[in-house]
């Protein structure tokens, strides 16, 4: 739409057009005079003005152009209020259009976020039906593997039975021979025959208890443990946090901890305790067959050699004593190494942070770790007291009873350990 005022100046030029055109002709043009009601009225007049007052006069050319201009100015102005009339008509069915297109709008749009809900609540049930098979499906195959276990250990009971009768077998025919031949001095033929079977029987049962006394020990738990944490690679994300039931701040200690390593190199990390000052207050970790025993600092070592077998079940336990700096590692409940000055009149300070597979870095958990010196394998039984336990008392954990002696500060089974980045309970 032109805007009013180039529309009023067009209008102009159309009306005087029309009266130059209107002067031009001869005959008469009348026109009607239309009286505005709201024409500004002039001064009164009197009789005498009245009188002198030819209102029958013809109109000049100059009176028709204006009363022409006011006609159009009065076409203009209705032709106005007549666009503003179909403008807002216009508006308000625009108004109307929107509303209807926001409504189908908002509809789809909930019908599209409902079918989206619905399809993310679908693969997320679809998830959770995965994991459940995989849970039932590790859950019995760890059964098919305890019943593997057991129709072994049946097995070789059975083997073991029938040689042990055929051996009582053997000794009463020897007892017969022996009887009917008590005048001779050298054995006879029959004599040497039922030595050697028996001989031969005793060396081929002996290997066979070996061999399946170490595969119980590859793949059973310590007697008296019924749970495990498998580390099942050498990771920087997976490792465990233990915390502590009672404070840490200690003068003496001991930690005992069961372990199967799939494979140690310079430095791997059994446990380790360490604050924001220092990350070496305690630790115990694996140096290829050695185990290595820290506290205070790096500085303060105890070490044993040719302990460490991979993938073989072994018992650790560490002691120390700030009274003198003794400290002690012990292998499968003996005593192996001794140390003095051993970090002597330091105190562990409470407030630190005390993990297993990993060592403390001075950070934050789970952040900055080395991959290098992180633990795999299995590891169970961990365990800390706030004194020094006596050699009976170190040697009764690692025999039929294994788990079922607690520190006061860790103890398994009731301490919260928790595992982190794919480390996980076992049975």
């Amino acid at each position: 739409m032109l805007p009013q005022e180039i529309l009023a100046v067009l209008t102009l030029l159309c009306v005087f057009r029309a009266s130059v055109s209107v002067l031009d002709e001869d005959d008469d043009y009348d026109l009607m005079y239309v009286n505005l009601d709201n024409e500004i009225e002039g001064p009164v007049l009197g009789p005498e003005d009245t009188a002198s007052c030819d209102c029958q006069r013809e109109h000049t050319e100059w009176d028709k152009l204006f009363i022409m201009l006011e006609n159009s100015q009065m076409k203009e102005n209705m032709m106005l209020q007549a666009m503003d009339e179909i403008l807002q008509v216009d508006l308000q069915t625009l108004k109307e259009e929107l509303s209807q297109l926001t409504t189908n709008l908002a509809g789809s749009f909930a019908t599209a976020a409902e079918k989206v809900t619905s399809h993310i609540a679908s693969q997320v049930e679809q998830a959770l039906a995965r994991s459940s098979d995989q849970a039932e499906v590790t859950k019995r195959l760890h059964e098919c593997e305890q019943g593997k276990v057991l129709e072994h250990l049946l097995l070789l009971s059975h083997n073991v039975s029938s040689r042990l009768s055929r051996l009582e077998s053997a000794c009463l025919r020897r007892s017969e021979v022996e009887a009917q031949e008590m005048d001779k001095f050298s054995p006879t033929r029959g004599d040497n025959l039922i030595l050697n079977s028996l001989w031969k029987e005793l060396q081929q049962t002996r290997v066979e208890l070996k061999a399946s006394q170490k595969w119980a020990a590859q793949h059973l738990l310590p007697a008296g443990c019924e749970t495990a944490i498998l580390f099942p690679m050498r990771s920087k994300k997976i490792f465990g946090s233990v915390h502590p039931t009672a404070g840490m701040t200690l003068r003496s200690f001991t930690a005992c901890i069961w372990i199967k390593v799939t494979e140690a190199l310079d430095k791997t990390i059994v446990f380790s305790y360490g604050t924001k000052f220092n990350p070496y207050e305690i630790q115990l970790y694996l140096s290829q067959e050695s185990a290595v025993l820290v506290v205070g600092g790096d500085q303060h070592k105890l070490t044993v050699k040719n302990v460490v077998v991979p993938g073989k079940w072994i018992h650790l336990c560490s002691t120390w004593r700030s009274e003198n700096g003794s400290a002690s590692l012990w292998v499968k409940g003996e005593l192996t190494a001794t140390a003095s000055d051993i970090a002597d009149a330091h105190t562990i300070p409470d407030g630190g942070i005390l993990q297993i597979g990993q060592e403390k870095n001075g950070c934050c958990i789970g952040g900055g770790f080395d991959e290098a010196l992180a633990f795999s394998g299995k590891l169970t039984g961990f365990n800390l007291w706030d004194r020094v336990l006596s050699a009976k008392e170190i040697a009764a954990q690692s025999g039929e009873d294994a788990c079922g002696i607690r520190g006061n500060i860790v103890g398994w089974g009731v301490t919260e350990v928790l595992p982190h980045g794919g480390a996980q309970y076992v049975s």
